[in-house]
């Protein structure tokens, strides 16, 4: 009996992925604001004060305003994102100024990118360990596809200090991130080659004391629908 072939999935953007890839890599490497973190496994960078005190008051009382449970792809059903999150206004000039320096600073259309988001985690709240990129294959993956395709970059900026706990934590290379206000914190998702990267695997850790303030912000492979 012969069994027909079934091919692994694929993603058509591969070539494109690499692209970006190469582009903001070469952006990043050659900004001063812009330290790559000494780790060989993931491009991560960091640019201190990207946000300044006032941008950050402003974001949090956006966050208060629009927060509401975290979603995830499989509802949320092992329980491991407890914070609340909600989209930023984009016809709001404030945060259409914001993501246009996001955008610069990688050097990505604005057109690929995410809306921006804020997250809010108080005591005992977290993100277990997840990837931001998508798995090809996986249930929801055709309409990512037609959404824009795989995720490329993250952009993470934190608004205030914590008093205790609340590090992003990439576990499989040993890296722990406190927030910090006013840093952005930036990574590649994906490899030099534009498959995705299983080391940018990481965690939001429950804040022990004090509330943690975010904004995420992620680009796709192509215009995001």
């Amino acid at each position: 009996m012969v069994f027909p072939f079934k091919s692994a999935p694929h993603d058509p953007d591969r070539a494109q992925l690499r692209r970006v890839g190469d582009l903001v890599r070469a952006r990043l490497d050659a900004d001063p604001a812009a330290y790559r973190l000494p780790v060989d496994e993931v491009e991560i960078y960091a640019v201190a004060d990207f946000l300044s005190g006032s941008d950050c008051t402003r974001l949090i009382a956006m966050i208060d305003q629009v927060a509401r449970p975290s979603p995830t792809y499989n509802n949320n059903a092992d329980g491991g994102r407890t914070s609340y999150t909600g989209d930023c206004d984009r016809d709001d000039p404030f945060i259409a100024r914001l993501e246009r320096r996001i955008d610069d600073l990688l050097g990505i259309d604005q057109a690929f990118g995410e809306t921006l988001q804020g997250q809010r985690y108080t005591p005992g709240q977290e993100f277990r360990h997840h990837c931001d990129y998508f798995k090809v294959g996986d249930a929801y993956w055709d309409e990512e596809v037609r959404r824009g395709g795989q995720r490329t970059w993250t952009a993470m900026g934190y608004l205030n200090a914590v008093e205790a706990g609340g590090a992003t934590a990439f576990s499989r290379i040993s890296l722990e991130v406190p927030p910090q206000p006013g840093v952005l914190l930036v990574w590649n998702n994906l490899t030099r080659d534009g498959r995705p990267n299983p080391r940018t695997i990481h965690a939001g850790l429950p804040v022990v004391r004090g509330v943690k303030y975010v904004l995420t912000k992620w680009y796709r492979a192509r215009r995001w629908v």
